[in-house]
This record gives C-alpha cells, structure tokens and sequence, in this order.
C-alpha cells in the first residue's frame, strides 16, 4: 500500500531509521507541498532544544504535487500511498511504521502550531494521551464552530467526560495506546473523533491543551454535510462499541414513554380503548433495552480481553513508559513547562 523512500540523515544527526527514538512526529499529508516543508522546520525547531531523539514522518496520501519529494529534501521519513485513501488511513500507515514510545500526529497544513509539541509531550507524563483543543482565537468558519460544538457536546455525553475538541488532529499519545487502537480508526477526517472516544471509554486519560490554530493553506478537503454526517455516525459507532447502553437506553425509554403516553391519550382524552400501537411501542422498548445489556455485556468482555492482551504483552516487551523530555516538569501542566 506504500514505499518508504530513502531517509537522508536529518540536519540534526538525530535521524536513524535503525533504532527506536523518544518521539515520532507523524505528518499525514495531501497535497500539501506548499506548505509541508515549513511545517517540518516549525517541528524541528519545537523539538531540537528537548533533550529527546526525534523522527519525522510525512504520509503521502496519494499526492500529485510533489509533497514526498518535498518532504524528504526536508529531512523526512516518507511513505507514500499509492493513490488517495484518506486522512485517516495516512494516520494509521505512520502509527504503524513509527518507532517512538510517543507520537504526535498533527496536519501538514500548517493550521496547527508545531510550537504546542513540548507542551503535548509534557503531559504525556501523566496522561495518555494530550489533545490540542482549539479556541475562540482560532480562524475558522463560524459553521464549523457550531458543528464542532454540537459535536463535543453529543461525544461528552457518550464518553461521560469533558470533550473540549473532538475532531482535533493535533495530538500526542503514548505510542501503546496508538497501536492499540489503530484498526479501529477510519480511513477518513474522521480518525480523531474514534481514537478520543476509544481512549476514554477504555480508561486510558486524556488532557487539553488550548491553542490557536491557524487558517490552513490551501483549500480545505473537508465537506461540512458529508464529513460531518461522518463524524455522528463514528460517535454513534463507538457509542455501541464501547458503551452500548448509552445509545439503547435512551432509544428504548424514548419507545416506552411514547408508547404510554399514546396509550394514557387514546384513554383518557379520546375514550378509545389502548390500541395496538401503544402496546408494540412499548414491547419493543423491553426488547431494546435487553439487546443493550447483551450488548454491554459483550463490550465489557472485548475490554477484559483487550487489556489482558496488553498486560502480556507488556510483559513480554519489558514496558517502558514515555518520560517527559528534559527541561519538563513531570506532573505538571504546560503552563509549569521549564525552558529547556
């Protein structure tokens, strides 16, 4: 599905293509030959003053402007797809071909700011995971902001935390947890909402770091109807994967209520007798609701498994947790950061 082109050394000689390193920064990228270089340069100089080994990989996805040979006169690690597959499946090419114990994904438009990178890796010492929340300041469509709105709202209820941005794709995360749920993220601009919602229903920990994100260069790829019908049905998705009875409990009550109060209606202020439509409404509602305890019953097990999987392997491997670069402050959050 990719090629991975030759690596020249990085400008640094921190580059290797033969060991593991701290930090891989992953760049998925279409059509972005205008503007992958400069985020390169912005990357390098985020992580140069860290007391960290560090590699970058630019995902071509499919580009016919010259983005890999861009990237790579760069500096880069450079896979390259084929044809167009999607943001998602660039995401997962460079999950699965990185040798940090953290990454950082983050889009090669330049909207997000390389700059933030420390203040992510920082909290990679507590958490699991560190997410790059856009704020008011940020230049983007006021359409966007209702829909990312809607949608951290709808993903909070589902995950019974706090979102503050779903569809952010700028991230660091412990490269584990990144493997672990590589093959449940979409091939679309869809990943990141998967990935936020599979890391809290399974009790891994997730912090916020606001930043501004700029306007990208270049025309968006994102549509708000298609993409953002997208966006529902994967919250919905992993909903039912992780916890089903947040989506059937409300279905099944919404069914029994309607059911009797169309009942108590019929009854009481039309003086007709309790019809067939209130008694179906209100056994597919006990129907439903027992579905959604199978239903939990079998995520609970796939979680069980999954973790049981992981603690082998885990002890196979040794571990090794990601440690918090020189010049961070271990437990401390980005505004404690010490300059290197």
């Amino acid at each position: 599905m990719y090629r991975e082109f030759p690596h020249p050394a990085a400008e640094d000689g921190r580059g290797t293509t033969d060991r593991k390193v701290d930090v891989s920064v992953i760049l998925p990228a279409f059509e972005e030959a205008e503007s992958v270089g400069g985020v390169i340069g912005r990357v390098k100089a985020a992580l140069l003053p860290l007391a960290v080994s560090f590699e970058i990989l630019v995902v071509d996805d499919g580009s016919r402007d010259g983005t890999g040979e861009a990237a790579r006169s760069h500096g880069a690690r450079v896979f390259t797809h084929p044809y167009n597959i999607g943001n998602g499946a660039a995401v997962k090419t460079g999950i699965r071909n990185a040798r940090g114990k953290a990454m950082v994904l983050l889009d090669a438009d330049g909207q997000h700011p390389p700059e933030r990178i420390p203040d992510l890796l920082a909290l990679l010492a507590t958490h699991d995971m560190a997410v790059g929340a856009r704020t008011g300041e940020s230049d983007s469509g006021t359409h966007r902001d209702i829909a990312n709105a809607v949608y951290n709202r709808l993903a909070t209820y589902v995950s019974g935390r706090p979102i503050a941005d779903l569809t952010s794709g700028f991230r660091a995360v412990r490269a584990h947890v990144a493997r672990e749920f590589v093959n449940l993220l979409p091939n679309t601009f869809s990943y990141p909402s998967t990935l936020t919602l599979a890391v809290l229903r399974t009790g891994y920990s997730l912090a916020y770091v606001p930043i501004a994100a700029a306007r990208r260069k270049g025309k968006s790829k994102i549509r708000l109807f298609r993409d953002g019908v997208r966006f529902l049905l994967i919250i919905l998705k992993i909903a039912t994967l992780f916890s089903p009875m947040r989506i059937f409990l409300p279905v099944s009550l919404a069914m029994f209520f309607s059911g009797l109060g169309w009942g108590l209606y019929k009854i009481f202020w039309l003086k007709a007798r309790y019809g067939p439509t209130s008694s179906m409404l209100m056994t597919v509602a006990v129907v439903v609701f027992l579905i959604g305890l199978v239903s939990e019953q079998v995520a609970q097990l796939r979680v069980d498994h999954k973790d049981l999987r992981a603690e082998e392997s885990g002890a196979e491997s040794g571990g090794g947790a990601f440690r918090a670069p020189a010049g961070e402050t271990e437990g401390t959050g980005p505004g404690d950061r010490k300059n290197p």
